[in-house]
């Protein structure tokens, strides 16, 4: 088991590789590395993403086959099967990291934002589903100045949904908050800039309550 913050080092160093073009992982596995896979996994972090297609974890983290348990859902969001994924990873593989990983100019924040400003019916209720649990993120922040300035309320209201799923991770499971209290996980908020390749984790990033 690879505690949370060497887990966290990895994900950094991983992640400055990539931004700076060195890609140590192929992009084909090895044979050998096939192989070794074929009994077992122990993923050494647990990454909720974001379903954009330009934000692979692996990729932007410069990690290989076998080495992240990546769940991917438009907009980052935590729902109920998301939270279970999360809990089977972290109990199974005892992998004690999990990054809630959103990203710059993030579709589903948009979306959001244009349906809390021009109100309509026309959106799925699937996509609704997903419009209504990131709303608790941004409807504060049309209440201030910043809803005369897009670029901006695009920026915050993505951070908000980042650190609300999050909160909901570290706060909404039981399972989760026994891991964090006894067993050193660790949960964290990260954000990824289409710009410059660059993965910023948040405030927030606290030393685990259990052994690290």
């Amino acid at each position: 088991m690879i505690p949370a913050r060497e887990a966290l080092e990895r994900l950094r160093d991983g992640n400055r590789r990539f931004a700076s073009g060195i890609r140590t992982h192929d992009v084909l596995a090895s044979q050998a590395r096939l192989t070794s896979l074929v009994d077992g996994q122990a993923p050494f972090a647990i990454i909720l993403g974001c379903s954009d297609s330009r934000v692979p974890a692996e990729i932007v983290f410069d990690q290989g086959l076998g080495d992240l348990f990546v769940i991917r859902v438009a907009g980052n969001i935590v729902a109920a099967s998301q939270v279970g994924s999360v809990e089977f990873a972290a109990e199974q593989f005892h992998t004690r990291l999990v990054v809630v990983l959103g990203h710059t100019q993030c579709g589903a924040i948009t979306a959001t934002i244009n349906q809390l400003q021009q109100p309509g019916d026309h959106r799925s209720p699937n996509l609704r589903s997903i419009v209504d649990l990131i709303r608790p993120s941004v409807e504060g922040l049309l209440a201030t100045d910043l809803r005369h300035d897009r670029a901006a309320l695009v920026h915050h209201a993505g951070r908000a949904n980042i650190r609300a799923s999050v909160d909901q991770l570290r706060h909404g499971s039981e399972i989760l908050e026994q891991l964090i209290q006894t067993e050193g996980l660790l949960v964290v908020g990260a954000e990824y800039a289409l710009e410059t390749g660059m993965v910023d984790f948040l405030d927030g990033v606290q030393e685990p309550e259990g052994n690290a």
